[in-house]
C-alpha cells in the first residue's frame, strides 16, 4: 500500500474561493474536541451542543460541498489523513459502492471486490478498530433514514463530515452534531466579486458601492455571486450594469445555465429548489409547492406562523391537496419545507417565524407559479395573491394604531406581495389588504409614510379603476387625511372638495359615503380656519345623518361633535357646549359610560365648561 488514499472526487474549489473564516474556525474546534461534523444553514441561532458528531447543513448554493471540499483538499495536501473518502450520499446504494470500493483501495482486510455490502462492512469495521488517520465526506445526505447502519463509526483517529440541506433531528443524534453555514458577509461577498473580477483579468468591473447593493440584491448567495461574476465577466459589465439587468429580467436570464464557472452543474433557480419534489411528495403530500409558492409571495425577512392557522391559507391548500386540509397539516407543510431547506421556520422568532432566502423566493415565484388565468390545478399568481390577502387580513390586529412589532411586520409583508402581485392586488377580493395597510399608517400617525402611500395608491387606483370609481374616491380622500396629518392643509382641503363632488355626483347626495366625505370636508376648513364654511357643512351633513341614519347612530353622533367644534372656534360657546352635552349623554346611553368616544366627548365637555 502506497499511503494516502484518496477515493471519490472531491470538487475543486471555486474561483475565489472564500476561506469563510468564522466557519471553518467552529468545524475546526469541532474536530479538536473529536467531534464529526453535519452542516446546516437555516438555524444560525441554534446554542450550543455537547461536542459529538457534527454535521454541515444547509439550502442550496451557501457553499457547504465547497467547505468539505476544502478540508478534503488540506487533508490530502498536508497528509492529515491517511484515507480520504468522497461520497455521494444521495441514496444507500452510492453509499455502499464508495464504501466498497475503498475498501478495496486501502486493502482493507476481508475486502474482495466481489461482493458490495461485504466489502461496505469490512470498511466500516476497519474504521473502527484502525490506528490511521481517515477523512469521510458524506456530501448531500439527502435521506438519513436510509443510512441507518452506514454511518462511519465515532473514532479519536477518525473525522466524518456531512453536508445536507435538510433539517432533520436524525441528522443530530448519535452524537453527530449540526454547524450552520450562512450566506456571505458582506465583506465576503465584496471580498469575492474583487477577487472574482480581478483574477479574470476586469478588475475595472468592480464597483464597490454597486457591489454592495449587487450582493444585498442577491442575498448575498455564494452561488448566485458566482453566476452573476460570470456572466458580468461574459458581457463585460460593471456590478451597476449587472444589478439593473438582474431587477428586469426573469431569473433564467440573468444567470443562465451556460454560465456556470464553477461547474455547479445546474441553473440557479433550479439548485436552490432542488428538494422541492421530495417535499411535495411527503405527506401530507402535494401541499409543498403551494406552501413554498405562498411563503415566496411574503416578506423573505418572515411572517407570523399564526398566518398558516387561517381559513383562507387552508383553502388554499386544500385546492392542491387533495382533501380539506387542516391547521395541523398546513403547519407541517411548513415543517416539510423547513427540513429540506427551503425555508426557516423557528416558533421562537415570533412574528417572523416563516423566513426564507430572497433568491429561494423570486426562484420559486418564477418557477412553480403559474400566469394569470392558468388551468385549475395549477399553482396561478391570482390564487396565492387571494390566499396570501385573505390571510394577512385575518390576523391583522383590529386596534392597530401604534406600530407594533406585529404590525410593523405586516405592513412590510403587505408591501412585498404588492410587489410580487402587482395590478393582481387591485382585484375586488383581494383589493382591502391595500386599503388597510395604508390605513394602519394613518391610524399610527406616520403620515411621512402614509402621505407616499396614498399618493401611489391614487396613482395606480385612477391607472386601473378609472379616476371616479368609487375605491378611487376612497384613496384620495385617505390621501387627504394624509396631507391633514402632515400639515399640508391646503393640498387636503382641495382635495377633498373633489372627492366630496365626486362622489355626490357619481353616488348622490345622500348617499353614507358622500356624507362621509362632506363631514371630512368640513373638518377640513375647520382645520384651515374657514369656520363658517365649515359649520354650513356641517349643519347640513349633521340635519341629514339623523334623517337617514337617526339619532343615536354613531356618524350622527360624531357629525354633531364635529359642528359643537365648530361653533366652539367661531365663539359660540353656550351653542358648542350645549350640542356636546347631548352628544355625552347619547353616547352614554347608547355606547356605554366607559366606551371610548364617551370618554372622550365627556372629557372635551368638561374642558369647555371651565374655560368658558
Amino acid at each position: 500500500m502506497s499511503w494516502p488514499v484518496l477515493v471519490g472526487v472531491v470538487p475543486a474549489l471555486a474561483s475565489a474561493f472564500q476561506p469563510r473564516g468564522e466557519v471553518r474556525a467552529r468545524i475546526r474546534d469541532a474536530r479538536d474536541r473529536g467531534a464529526d461534523v453535519v452542516l446546516t444553514g437555516q438555524d444560525t441561532a441554534r446554542p450550543a451542543v455537547a461536542a459529538g458528531v457534527r454535521v454541515l447543513a444547509g439550502g442550496g448554493g451557501v457553499g457547504k460541498s465547497q467547505l468539505a471540499a476544502w478540508f478534503a483538499h488540506q487533508a490530502c495536501d498536508e497528509r492529515t489523513a491517511d484515507l480520504v473518502l468522497w461520497v455521494n450520499a444521495a441514496g444507500p446504494e452510492q453509499v455502499i459502492t464508495a464504501y466498497a470500493q475503498a475498501a478495496v483501495a486501502a486493502s482493507v482486510p476481508g475486502a474482495t471486490g466481489d461482493d458490495l455490502v461485504a466489502d461496505a462492512g469490512a470498511l466500516l469495521r476497519w474504521l473502527r478498530t484502525t490506528d490511521r488517520p481517515w477523512l469521510v465526506v458524506l456530501d448531500d445526505v439527502t435521506d438519513p433514514g436510509r443510512l441507518s447502519g452506514w454511518w462511519p463509526p465515532h473514532r479519536p483517529g477518525g473525522w466524518t463530515i456531512a453536508t445536507t440541506r435538510l433539517q432533520d433531528p436524525a441528522l443530530i443524534s448519535a452524537g453527530r452534531r449540526q454547524i450552520d453555514v450562512g450566506v456571505y458577509s458582506p465583506p465576503e461577498a465584496r471580498r469575492y466579486l474583487h477577487d472574482r473580477l480581478g483574477d479574470a483579468g476586469q478588475p475595472g468591473l468592480y464597483d464597490e458601492a454597486a457591489a454592495d447593493d449587487l450582493a444585498s440584491e442577491l442575498g448575498y448567495l455564494p452561488l448566485a455571486l458566482s453566476h452573476a461574476a460570470a456572466y458580468m465577466i461574459y458581457k463585460d459589465e460593471d456590478c451597476g450594469r449587472y444589478l439593473t439587468r438582474y431587477q428586469s429580467v426573469p431569473l433564467a436570464e440573468a444567470m443562465p445555465a451556460g454560465h456556470d464557472p464553477d461547474d455547479y452543474g445546474r441553473p440557479v433557480a433550479v439548485t436552490l429548489l432542488l428538494a422541492v419534489d421530495a417535499a411535495d411528495r411527503t405527506a401530507p403530500a402535494g401541499l409543498a409547492r403551494p406552501a413554498l409558492a405562498l411563503t415566496g409571495s411574503l416578506d423573505p425577512a418572515g411572517h407570523p406562523g399564526t398566518l398558516w392557522g387561517t381559513t383562507a391559507v387552508t383553502d388554499y391548500l386544500s385546492r392542491y391537496g387533495g382533501t380539506p386540509v387542516t391547521v395541523e397539516e398546513a403547519d407541517e407543510a411548513l415543517r416539510l419545507l423547513h427540513r429540506y431547506g427551503l425555508i426557516t421556520h423557528r416558533r421562537a422568532d415570533g412574528v417572523r417565524a416563516v423566513r426564507i432566502h430572497a433568491l429561494t423566493a423570486r426562484a420559486a415565484r418564477e418557477t412553480i407559479i403559474s400566469p394569470v388565468g392558468s388551468g385549475p390545478d395549477d399553482i396561478d399568481l391570482e390564487a396565492v395573491t387571494r390566499a396570501a390577502a385573505g390571510a394577512l387580513l385575518q390576523i391583522w390586529p383590529v386596534h392597530d394604531h401604534h406600530s407594533t412589532e406585529l404590525v410593523d411586520t405586516l405592513r412590510t409583508n403587505a408591501a412585498a406581495l404588492t410587489r410580487v402581485a402587482g395590478a393582481v392586488l387591485w382585484h375586488p377580493g383581494t383589493r382591502p389588504l391595500l386599503y388597510r395597510a395604508g390605513t394602519s399608517l394613518l391610524r399610527a400617525g406616520l403620515h411621512t409614510l402614509a402621505v407616499g402611500y396614498w399618493e401611489q395608491m391614487t396613482t395606480d387606483a385612477v391607472r386601473l379603476l378609472g379616476s371616479e370609481d368609487p375605491s378611487t374616491l376612497t384613496a384620495r380622500g385617505s390621501l387627504a387625511s394624509a396631507y391633514w396629518q402632515a400639515g399640508r392643509t391646503a393640498d387636503a382641503t382641495g382635495l377633498l372638495e373633489q372627492v366630496a363632488a365626486a362622489r355626490a355626483r357619481v353616488l348622490g347626495a345622500e348617499h353614507p359615503s358622500t356624507l362621509t366625505a362632506h363631514a371630512n370636508l368640513g373638518a377640513s376648513y375647520r382645520k384651515a380656519g374657514r369656520t363658517g364654511d365649515a359649520i354650513a357643512i356641517e349643519e347640513q351633513v349633521a340635519a341629514d345623518m339623523a334623517r337617514l341614519l337617526g339619532a343615536e347612530h354613531p356618524n350622527t353622533l360624531t357629525a354633531h361633535a364635529n359642528l359643537a367644534a365648530s361653533y366652539w372656534q367661531t365663539g359660540r360657546t353656550g351653542d358648542a357646549i350645549n350640542l356636546l352635552e347631548q352628544v355625552v349623554a347619547e353616547r352614554i346611553r347608547v355606547l356605554g359610560a366607559e366606551h371610548p368616544d364617551a370618554v372622550m366627548a365627556a372629557e372635551l365637555s368638561r374642558i369647555w365648561q371651565a374655560e368658558a
